[in-house]
């Protein structure tokens, strides 16, 4: 390999998260021992990254030759098309990658009976944490009526449009595909049925998610389509149930764990957020006690398996504050309570064991 090759092989694509050198985006025509003349193509005109990309590009020569001379220009359509084919494999266009028998990634449905009660916030951060615990991490905001995973995020920008190929946004590590992304001013998505299986398809089919450890659905409420979509879809998914602390919450928080059932979901764990006031005469439980427990023995007896509580979580301005601003509070104070004990939640689900039920080893007999 030249030199000038192997040290832009240092630059990552933080959309693709390869280097560049692996994507067919480098053209060196002519080198020395002191210079090198360099073209970069970029996947598309106005590609979000390009200034990134640019400025690594630069750094990296800079450090390898006394001089160089830099054009960035812009792939053809079959050098995209060499592209996609590249990153889809051997697998077709409209591939739902999770769906498939060979395929690793652990997939965790996050639901919630009832809004309210912090599932998306919780989602988010449980998501980021396993990105900074060094898993590869993807999100989907299934909450269609409901998105606001984008916001928490503070992610501004859209997907970029590799042709029918869609490169999700990242956040904090974590890639991220949201309805959110194609409204505009918060206008409400007024969908039926067909329209809301066919959007949760796409996130699934049209965008290069790469290999994820991880994959994170935000659940809508309730056990609408949505929910019954995702579980025909990605039929070898685990889920977590959010509730609060009240009978009212862990009554509809069961019929979402419950439906998961229905569509052959194993419960990893229930997760109790809003459980007391701290204060400093003690804790306050302004919500009663025990919707949490309630919850996970229903389940337990409705699966036939032992289901925890997995966190019992406090009332926490600092953790509204946080997603108000875009910024998870696992990354703006990772040191708080409530953050450590969401990381400890994204160890136990990083634990466990992925089910291997049906799936294919890729070995074979001699």
């Amino acid at each position: 390999m030249s030199k000038a090759l192997a040290a832009l092989a240092r630059v990552i694509d933080p959309e693709l998260r390869a280097p560049i050198t692996e994507l067919g985006m480098v053209e060196v025509s002519a080198e020395s021992e002191n210079s090198a003349t360099v073209t970069v193509k970029l996947t598309i005109a106005g590609c979000p990254a390009a200034q990134k990309i640019e400025r690594d590009v630069r750094e990296v020569l800079a450090e390898t030759f006394a001089g160089f001379d830099l054009t960035m220009s812009v792939m053809t359509q079959a050098e995209r098309d060499q592209l996609k084919a590249k990153l889809r494999g051997d697998a077709p266009v409209r591939f739902n990658p999770f769906a498939q028998d060979d395929n690793f990634t652990k997939v965790i449905f996050v639901g919630s009976g009832k809004g309210g009660v912090g599932k998306s916030t919780l989602t988010a951060n449980i998501s980021v944490a396993l990105a900074e615990l060094g898993h590869k991490v993807g999100l989907i905001d299934a909450d269609i009526f409901g998105y606001s995973i984008p916001g928490q995020l503070g992610i501004t920008e859209t997907p970029t449009q590799l042709d029918d190929l869609m490169l999700p946004p990242i956040a904090f590590g974590v890639k991220v595909m949201s309805i959110g992304f194609f409204v505009k001013d918060n206008q409400p998505v007024g969908w039926r049925g067909p329209m809301l299986h066919r959007a949760i398809e796409q996130f699934l089919t049209n965008v290069y998610w790469g290999d994820l450890d991880f994959l994170l659905v935000d659940l809508p409420p309730g056990t609408g389509d949505v929910a019954i979509s995702l579980g025909q879809l990605l039929n070898k998914a685990r889920s977590v149930v959010i509730t609060t602390p009240q009978s009212a919450a862990a009554t509809v928080a069961e019929r979402s764990g419950a439906i998961g059932l229905q569509t052959g979901q194993q419960i990893l764990g229930v997760i109790e957020n809003l459980s007391y006031l701290p204060t400093d005469v003690g804790n306050q439980y302004i919500f009663g006690e025990g919707g949490g427990e309630a919850v996970a023995q229903r389940l337990s007896a409705l699966s036939g398996q032992k289901v925890e509580v997995l966190v019992q979580l406090p009332i926490s301005s600092e953790l509204r504050e946080a997603s108000d601003s875009g910024v998870p509070l696992v990354i703006s104070k990772p040191d708080s309570f409530i953050s450590q004990q969401i990381f400890e939640v994204a160890k136990q689900l990083a634990k466990a064991p992925i089910g291997l039920s049906g799936k294919s080893l890729g070995l074979k007999p001699r």
